[in-house]
């Protein structure tokens, strides 16, 4: 029976991420990103630390947050998070751990993150990843190394510009075949019309594959409660999602729906600790 789950679980990872063998893609994790398209590189929460390090910046206060993806909802796709991120006078710190999949086939990561200000409109944000993947029948552990890099830039009030390299080392994960952990490159901006509407746009390049678009639109509906929407290309996909926020926590949940494969729930909770303990960017 698990040879029959390994095998369903190897063919959906090769329509939903292009290249099976590849592995350790840049997985988009926070539920607030999922109801927006995924897109995550022009703006800033917790989940700036995979998304685009430097939107760490931003952050005021220590902060916790867990995320947990069902793709497809089949437990063999499940996806889980979780991320710190602490504010200092010299940066902000920030480590997450993630792990996909199940017994017999699974990737995981732990990453340390670190992101400055310079300035008051311009951040940069860098982080090295420790990658796994475990393999069932005698393939066992690869491991590797690799390093990112971003940058979130105000040029003008309320409009954001973000940037993102994953894998800007090209690092192996075998060395059969040349076998590398994707390099992908991500731009994108954000506009906040008002104090209730964000917008973003970006554009997402493996360099050995097409082109990804996202747009996505986050509508502050009620004083704490917010509804989210988003479209995403190659795959074609659509999502929405809902927030809210209570005192210090913020819970968000989303659906993303696959033409071809269904529904994704993703569901995410963080926590924010004590009062603020630096400045971000000027809005």
């Amino acid at each position: 029976m698990w040879k029959f789950k390994f095998t369903i679980t190897i063919i959906l990872l090769a329509f939903t991420y292009q290249s099976i063998f590849a592995g350790n893609e840049d997985y988009p994790l926070g539920a607030r990103q999922a109801g927006m398209g995924t897109a995550g590189v022009a703006f800033h929460d917790l989940w700036s630390v995979t998304h685009n390090q430097a939107g760490l910046a931003l952050l005021t206060k220590p902060s916790f947050g867990l995320f947990y993806e069902n793709k497809f909802a089949l437990k063999e796709l499940g996806l889980k998070a979780g991320a710190f991120a602490y504010p200092t006078s010299s940066g902000v710190f920030a480590i997450d751990l993630m792990q996909f999949g199940y017994s017999k086939y699974n990737e995981s990561r732990i990453g340390l993150a670190y992101a400055k200000s310079l300035g008051k409109k311009f951040s940069i944000g860098v982080k090295f990843d420790y990658l796994n993947t475990f393999y069932a029948e005698g393939y066992g552990n690869k491991g590797t190394f690799i390093a990112e890099i971003g940058f979130l830039a105000q040029p003008i009030k309320h409009f954001f510009i973000g940037g993102h390299i994953y894998n800007l080392s090209r690092s192996k994960i075998a060395a059969y075949d040349d076998e590398r952990v994707p390099s992908i490159i991500t731009f994108g901006i954000a506009y906040e019309f008002s104090e209730k509407v964000l917008c973003t746009v970006e554009a997402e390049k493996d360099l050995q594959y097409k082109p990804i678009y996202k747009v996505g639109m986050e509508y502050k509906f009620l004083e704490n409660l917010f509804i989210r929407a988003g479209v995403t290309s190659n795959p074609n996909q659509m999502s929405l999602g809902i927030g809210y926020i209570y005192k210090k926590i913020k819970a968000d949940i989303s659906f993303s729906s696959h033409q071809v494969l269904g529904i994704s729930p993703h569901i995410g909770i963080s926590y924010e600790f004590g009062k603020n303990s630096t400045n971000r960017l000027t809005n």
